[in-house]
């Protein structure tokens, strides 16, 4: 497959698919934001540098490292725009289990998925049109599909902000059905999520195979640079151990789930960018565990 017909190959799953994409994306802000209490920001009171170490590395960090990545790989321009647009995802859900499986500060890992979320909700189509805009490549590819940049903005806001909003505010003024709803809201959002990265992972078939083990290892090569990132920016600032694999894992993991929600209802589903997404989704959990498992061997190993 040339880099012309890659980037012209759309993931296309119906209009009543994207319709039900963009409801579960929405079911999914309005869930986090159900689950958000005071004490998931305390670590902006009692750790702020911790805190903000963490933040800056997901929404800054980890989108600059990636734009380092393009000028140096230089892949196909949907691929790179794959990688841009995972960089300016939020923190997914399942880090916070992966911390509690490392041992890892999982107040910490917690606090910074809420906020990453919360972020992701005004800043993630800001960042995606900022860093992409930063790229030639995927500048041009953005201006080839002709995307409607204030309609892209208001539609991702709508989903994204929107029921946070009201998630935030049904969690201020009635409590009690926040609490009952946002276990079953947050479980049944993750399930529709997991089945649209399998879903999306099967129809993109084509593309796999003719990127072949290529693609493969650019989202590996990425991904172990996020998880370097966050790994590097903890000790920068002599974290202790629990918080250093917080930070780790928080920049390494990201909501793929979004964005490949984000790739088939505003970018036309491009065949390289959703290939990117379907792909991290699956390894990242994968890397995220291999971490988890190190690390535990390694405190048997002192322990003992």
């Amino acid at each position: 497959m040339s880099a012309d017909t890659l980037d012209n190959f759309q993931l296309d799953l119906g209009t009543a698919s994207e319709a039900g994409m963009a409801i579960v994306l929405a079911v999914m802000m309005f869930a986090v934001a159900l689950g958000l209490r005071p004490n998931s920001f305390s670590f902006f009171r009692t750790q702020p540098r911790l805190y903000l170490t963490g933040v800056l590395a997901q929404i800054v960090g980890l989108p600059l490292l990636t734009l380092f990545l393009c000028f140096l790989i230089n892949p196909h321009p949907s691929v790179a725009l794959g990688m841009i647009l995972i960089a300016c995802c939020p923190g997914g859900n399942t880090s916070n289990l992966i911390a509690l499986f490392a041992r890892a500060n999982t107040a910490l890992s917690v606090s910074l998925t809420a906020t990453s979320s919360i972020f992701a909700a005004f800043l993630t189509p800001i960042s995606i049109l900022f860093w992409s805009g930063l790229y030639p490549p995927t500048r041009e590819l953005l201006t080839q599909i002709d995307i409607d940049v204030v309609a892209f903005l208001i539609q991702t806001l709508v989903i994204l902000a929107l029921p946070l909003l009201l998630g935030m505010l049904l969690r201020h003024f009635a409590p009690k059905i926040a609490d009952t709803l946002q276990t079953p809201l947050a479980v049944l959002s993750g399930l529709a999520l997991l089945a649209i990265i399998l879903i999306a992972s099967a129809r993109l078939y084509p593309v796999f195979i003719a990127l072949g083990l290529g693609l493969f290892g650019i989202v590996i090569l990425h991904n172990l640079c996020a998880f370097a990132l966050g790994n590097v920016a903890a000790r920068l600032i002599k974290s202790d151990t629990p918080s250093r694999r917080a930070l780790t894992i928080e920049v390494g993991i990201q909501n793929s789930g979004l964005g490949i929600v984000i790739l088939l209802t505003q970018l036309d589903g491009l065949g390289g960018a959703a290939a990117v997404a379907g792909l991290w989704g699956v390894w990242h959990l994968i890397g995220g565990g291999l971490l988890a498992f190190m690390w535990r061997w390694k405190d048997a190993r002192f322990t003992h």
